[in-house]
């Protein structure tokens, strides 16, 4: 029904309710007067709907806040009937009780419209009507446990599409105890999460076993350990949580709403939620070029940059097999979305010098580097040509192409670094600033720690140990380590980006994200093993195998040289306590070349030698190469 059709109905019933209120409030007989009151009355509702519109609320989605909106509309109708008589017609309003009663009824008649259109449109009218007890569950759907406030829950089983797959809901776990037995929507609260396993019990002994079990919010998820969460996974029970914004990218519609939990979301702590707009305003209607885009962090930062609304991405990487899949699937999730793959190793500084002038990103994620520890020890000519002398490469490409803003994706392993890896991220900051810096073109710097479910992460390698029977392998058993999914990670990366963007100067220092407490890897074990429904030392054992070369028992996001500062909410920044030095173009030469020839002892030498100087306290100054 269009506007015009429901201000006609509004008028309508307002009419018919001053001759309703009039026949049964007074017993007054109908007259000409009669007809002519409720025409007025009629004109002081058209007069109100003109003023107010009250007829945009679509009547379908009727709500509290609705109904007291047709309460003030009739309120407001019988005010202007009282004006418009005294001033045309006196004496012919009939009376204080004749309006009260006409926009009592007139108010009931506007809400009970609603309500009959709204359970037309959920198709539940007769079942509301007809149903004595809670909703029957349909037999063919899979039955469905939601463990939230009854708030939670009843904002959920409101929606039409709340269900997505479509499950029989059975039952809600509240947190709080006082809700126990109410009924939300046909479906009850069976109990508080703290009685959780006997609500479970009943619902076996009823025949009705929950097939999937939904949790409305990480805090109702973080009450259940995770040897119960493992038990249920084991019989077979799908656990649930609704799909994020950048999660259902721009068609939110015809995304489903419920997704499976991963395992990397049960290991975590509770995300940091953080305010999006900050981050859409950094991306929004700019050119964004990630490096690394086909990795754990850069296929991430592809997507909430896409989720964001940039105009236009560029996604590089080396990997053929990572950059289709990366492209593959931004095509299909934001169709409409400008963007390019470009197949390009950053340790080619002319590629990416032709890169960067042909794309002319505004603002650039440099994650594209190599990450694994043991590697890149091994390796470490490699390690250096490209987290090293591809950051140079990107930093003065990014100067040159005129970007506003680079943006560098470092780790907590370059703090006192005792690995390649670790070292060669720690002089990728220098680089990035020093070659990045001094102009117009701002560089950001954010170091954290491991991410759940990255390449090289524990995690699917204590999966794969699990599934064979084991058994689980750790290096040490006081090994501790920082985490965040990889979700979060981004998210706060692109929220230190944003902050560093529209902060009046420039950063002195290193970004570094809020982590939390760090996880001993010998729980973080015990915890996966248990999700498994199994029992560590029985049925999976664990193995301690001695630390690898280069790899620390605990790790820092803010070495000896620096200072930490809060800058907001789960973003710190590292400030050094006096200037860098220079790093020469002699040196990274000279260091560029023993790479080239592949002399690991030297490149290593002259690296951790580099590190030394850079987390000197001392005054500033150049880092002189020196003899061989």
């Amino acid at each position: 029904m269009g506007h015009a059709g429901k201000i006609a109905t509004h008028v309508l019933l307002a009419f018919l309710a001053l001759l309703v209120g009039r026949y049964l409030v007074i017993d007054m007989p109908f007259t000409r007067d009669t007809l002519l009151q409720a025409a007025y009355y009629g004109l002081g509702a058209l007069i109100v709907e003109l003023l107010f519109r009250v007829e945009r609320a679509p009547w379908r989605f009727v709500s509290a806040s609705d109904h007291l909106r047709l309460l003030r509309s009739a309120v407001l109708t019988a005010a202007t009937f009282m004006v418009i008589t005294r001033l045309v017609h006196p004496g012919i309003d009939g009376g204080l009780r004749t309006v009260a009663g006409a926009a009592l009824f007139q108010a009931t008649f506007l809400s009970a419209l609603r309500v009959f259109r709204r359970s037309v449109h959920e198709r539940m009218l007769l079942d509301s009507v007809l149903r004595l007890g809670p909703a029957a569950l349909h037999p063919a759907l899979p039955r469905l446990l939601i463990v939230g406030s009854a708030n939670e829950a009843e904002a959920f089983l409101r929606a039409p599409a709340g269900l997505g797959e479509r499950y029989a809901p059975i039952g809600v776990v509240s947190p709080l105890d006082r809700e126990t037995g109410d009924e939300l929507r046909g479906v009850c609260v069976l109990g508080a999460i703290a009685d959780f396993d006997s609500v479970l019990a009943r619902l076996r002994d009823s025949g009705l076993p929950p097939s999937a079990i939904l949790f409305l919010t990480d805090s109702a998820m973080s009450i259940f350990g995770a040897e119960r969460l493992g038990r249920l996974k084991t019989e077979g029970v799908r656990l649930l949580r609704r799909h994020g914004v950048v999660e259902m990218g721009a068609d939110a519609h015809a995304a489903p709403m419920l997704r499976e939990i991963s395992i990397e979301e049960l290991l975590s702590r509770p995300p940091v939620r953080l305010d999006p707009e900050p981050v859409r305003a950094l991306v929004s209607g700019r050119r964004v070029l990630v490096t690394g885009a086909g990795g754990s962090i850069g296929s991430e930062l592809c997507r909430q940059i896409a989720a964001s609304g940039c105009a236009h991405l560029t996604m590089v990487d080396a990997s053929e097999y990572n950059l289709f899949h990366i492209d593959r699937e931004i095509a299909q999730t934001w169709p409409g979305l400008a963007r390019k793959e470009v197949l390009c190793d950053v340790r080619d500084a002319a590629r990416v010098d032709r890169v960067f002038d042909e794309q002319r990103p505004d603002i650039i994620f440099h994650a594209a580097a190599l990450k694994h520890v043991t590697l890149v020890e091994n390796h470490p000519c490699e390690g250096v040509r490209t987290n090293v002398l591809g950051t140079r490469n990107v930093a003065l490409a990014a100067k040159a192409c005129g970007a506003a803003h680079l943006a560098l994706i470092s780790t907590d392993k370059a703090v006192a670094p005792t690995s390649v890896m670790g070292a060669a991220k720690r002089v990728a900051e220098a680089v990035a600033r020093q070659y990045g810096g001094g102009g117009e073109m701002r560089v950001s710097i954010v170091r954290f720690g491991n991410v759940l479910g990255s390449a090289g992460s524990v995690v699917p390698i204590f999966k794969q140990q699990i599934a064979r029977g084991g058994p689980v392998t750790l290096t040490h058993a006081e090994v501790e380590r920082y985490f965040m999914t990889i979700p979060e990670a981004v998210q706060l990366v692109l929220r230190a980006v944003a902050l560093s963007r529209i902060a009046s100067e420039p950063e002195d220092g290193v970004l570094t994200l809020e982590m939390g407490e760090p996880v001993k890897i010998m729980d973080l074990a015990k915890r996966m093993i248990e999700l498994q429904g199994l029992t560590p030392g029985r049925d999976i054992e664990i193995e301690i195998t001695g630390l690898r070369p280069g790899e620390k028992l605990t790790e820092t996001l803010v070495d000896v040289n620096e200072i930490a500062r809060p800058k907001a909410p789960g973003i710190m920044e590292a400030v050094p306590l006096s200037p860098l030095p220079t790093i020469t173009e002699e040196r990274l030469a000279a260091l560029d070349g023993l790479a080239e020839i592949g002399d690991e002892t030297a490149v290593r030498d002259q690296l951790f030698g580099l590190v030394e100087e850079l987390r000197q306290t001392g005054p500033s100054k150049v880092v002189k190469i020196r003899a061989s």
